[in-house]
């Protein structure tokens, strides 16, 4: 064939192949013309070769049909998806599902999956109220089916507790379907979401980080030391096999070592163990456990340090995955002790070894007087703590049976008492209760405070009865029970060994206008002149916004009749009460409208209030919880002691970092240098302290590991303490 022709038949060829694919193309066109609602051929979607993410920054506030983000195009199905500005993981912005019979969204992916791929993303459960329901389905070519059920999963919490991730093994999957149900307005919080291909997993950081705990007697683990395991990739994932530790305590105090699981979570839970516990040896010596343990004695015959190698193993995830060196206490260890722990070294299944300094961090002992399960109740609150003349330590406290929440409900007071100065506790007793019947809603009692009158020995414990619904949003103007809360007190004679029925003082103290009255919560004091006086707060009218203020309740005749002070600030709540010279008190008072405590002296009983000097501006707090203040030596008889202490958590934000703070110039100023953080994570806030001795402050708080968390701390630790301000 020669040239020419060979050019002609070319050209005719490539023409009629660019006609074949116009008519195709032409058809194609056609057919989305005609269903407009069909996809895109894969080979028009980008292939995820990194990853794609969005923090929902760049979405218009408010409720959507259609969203267009970084990942791709977000359609409601049903019910109600907004963009919320006030919950965000990162940034300002998060993607709220509202909840309701059913809220669903439908991503459509901007980029093809192309290999396997994990979807992530940060959640957060809006409440625990039920029903709810919250599942991700995933498109592929084959249909719809469920790639993640998070009904048990996915936590409550301000903080977005709980990171979601979702592997997508379907190269073909193009959409997600996140379906939420709950009650209306409520729903789930997402932010942060990312789609990004799966690599081989590794370590890049192993640490060990000290923390702040109390070891508690009648705790079922310890945390003494938290472990940070870091890794990016989730194929082949690595295991940790094995902790290496050490601890140094009393001889007989611990009786087993363990390591617990808590995945993502920095806060220690007994949610799963690494393992198998290793059993400390007996007092002789003798292991009582086949783990390898070397055991030897210190430099004093009553401390031993015992090392344990507890194996695992347990598969890491990607991210951050921690870890807790833990141990239980025999029941005589002695609180006035501490425990060291240290681990040196860690061992994973890549062959990977990661070794420590072998620096032994120590942590103070306490006792869990209450927690939730104890004698049947779900939860323990509102700590009271006061030293009678007999050197007895007396704690109270809600009794909260059914739940955790406040009045009303069925809650008691109870009352827990020490004649050893807090190392050992008799069994509770309950020294008010008003009645158990459900119409009333159980006719609870709580919030207490004790008061010791330091002339006659009497002990008094306040307490707001709630007839009903007649607590801080039931209770209304009047007298009787059946319109508003009640003021009642018990008392005991003979060192809190039996205790009066109540008495009802709510007729001497209560305006018929005022919404509510009650007392402090936490503890009163017996001022210099006999007059015993507790911290108390009410609310105004209904028509006033019943405006809360705090106040006192004192009696100038052992208890016979009592009167109340006029408020001392408003919106001011739960306070304490000192006497920080003669006849002068102080009232140190959760303010609700900061994160900051409101101080207020008078002069003429609560007739008239002055801000003191250190009125927010010295002492803060997480935006209102109730604190605890005691004058040291008003409390211990040491006439040439100006100390004040004061406890609560140490955080503008949140009840966390339990501190105690002392003030060696009657509150006017509180160094830094005069602070001691005793528990470090989150807890429900609440404290009070009472001096043991001229040597020892007592505590009683709500800990992060115990509802009623005691402990015994040296006054020196707090006011000589080691190194300078910080």
């Amino acid at each position: 064939m020669s040239k020419y022709w060979l050019i002609l038949f070319l050209a005719l060829a490539i023409a009629g192949l660019r006609t074949t694919l116009c008519e195709a193309q032409s058809r194609l066109v056609s057919q989305y013309a005609s269903k407009p609602h069909l996809e895109p051929s894969d080979a028009e979607v980008p292939v995820v070769t990194g990853g794609v993410a969005t923090s929902f920054e760049k979405a218009e506030l408010g409720p959507f049909d259609n969203l267009h983000t970084e990942v791709g195009t977000w359609t409601v199905a049903s019910g109600k998806t907004v963009i919320d500005d006030k919950h965000a993981k990162s940034g300002n912005k998060c993607l709220h599902l509202t909840g309701g019979k059913k809220t669903t969204v439908v991503l459509k992916l901007k980029e093809k999956l192309g290999a396997e791929c994990k979807l992530t993303f940060w959640a957060e459960r809006w409440t625990s109220r039920k029903p709810f329901a919250f599942r991700i389905h995933c498109k592929t070519e084959n249909g719809w089916s469920l790639a993640y059920d998070g009904n048990q999963h996915v936590r409550v919490g301000r903080a977005f507790l709980s990171q979601v991730s979702v592997v997508l093994s379907d190269a073909t999957t193009t959409h997600l379907k996140f379906e939420v149900q709950s009650p209306p307005g409520t729903g789930i919080l997402i932010d942060d979401l990312s789609v990004a291909a799966t690599e081989p997993q590794r370590i890049t950081l192993a640490e060990v980080i000290p923390v702040v705990l109390p070891a508690l007697v009648n705790a079922e683990a310890c945390p003494l030391l938290k472990i940070r395991i870091e890794t990016t990739g989730s194929k082949n994932p690595i295991k940790l096999t094995s902790v290496s530790a050490a601890l140094r305590a009393s001889m007989g105090s611990i009786t087993s070592v363990a390591v617990y699981a808590t995945g993502k979570e920095a806060v220690f839970r007994r949610t799963k163990m690494f393992g198998k516990p290793f059993q400390a040896p007996d007092d002789s010596g003798k292991p009582v456990s086949e783990s390898p343990t070397l055991l030897k004695k210190t430099s004093t015959d009553t401390q031993r340090l015992i090392r344990s190698n507890l194996m695992g193993p347990y598969e890491l995830a990607e991210g951050e995955n921690f870890f807790w060196l833990s141990c239980r206490l025999a029941k005589h260890a002695d609180i006035d002790h501490t425990i060291s722990a240290s681990c040196h070294t860690l061992k994973f299944s890549n062959g990977a070894t990661y070794q420590f300094a072998n620096q032994m961090h120590e942590q103070r002992i306490g006792v869990a007087l209450r927690t939730g399960g104890d004698d049947g109740v779900h939860t323990y609150r509102i700590p009271g703590l006061a030293k009678t003349p007999h050197k007895t330590l007396i704690a109270v406290y809600d009794v909260r049976r059914r739940s955790g929440r406040d009045l009303p409900g069925d809650i008691d007071v109870g009352m827990s008492r020490s004649s050893d100065g807090g190392r050992t506790w008799e069994p509770m007793k309950v020294i008010m209760d008003m009645g158990k019947t459900p119409k009333w809603n159980y006719d609870g009692i709580g919030d207490p405070a004790i008061l010791v009158n330091q002339r006659t020995g009497t002990i008094w414990v306040a307490a707001t009865w709630s007839h009903g619904n007649r607590s801080w949003r039931g209770s209304g103007p009047g007298i009787n029970p059946e319109a508003t809360g009640q003021l009642m007190l018990v008392k005991s004679i003979d060192d809190g060994l039996t205790w009066s029925d109540p008495i009802n003082i709510t007729a001497q103290i209560k305006r018929p206008e005022w919404s509510f009255v009650l007392q402090g919560p936490g503890k009163g004091i017996t001022m210099q002149n006999g007059t015993i006086v507790f911290a108390a707060q009410y609310q105004d009218a209904p028509e006033k916004r019943r405006l809360p203020h705090s106040t006192i309740i004192y009696s100038h005749d052992q208890g016979t009749t009592w009167k109340i002070g006029n408020g001392a600030f408003d919106d001011t709540t739960e306070a304490q009460v000192i006497e920080v010279e003669p006849g002068v008190l102080m009232l140190n008072c959760r303010y609700n409208r900061a994160g900051v405590r409101v101080v207020m002296t008078t002069r003429d009983m609560g007739k008239t209030w002055q801000a003191h000097a250190s009125s927010q501006n010295a002492l803060i707090e997480p935006n209102a919880c109730m604190g605890s203040l005691i004058d040291v030596g008003a409390e211990t008889g040491a006439t040439d002691a100006n100390w004040l202490l004061f406890s609560n958590p140490d955080h503008p934000s949140r009840r966390t970092r339990i501190t105690i703070k002392a003030s060696p110039d009657r509150g006017m100023n509180w160094p830094t240098k005069h602070q001691l953080l005793l528990d470090e994570l989150p807890s429900a806030g609440y404290s009070c302290m009472a001096m043991i001795d001229r040597e020892t402050i007592g505590i009683l708080y709500e800990g992060s590991q115990a509802h009623m968390t005691f402990q015994r701390i040296p006054l020196s630790e707090v006011i000589q303490p080691k190194g300078g301000d910080r």
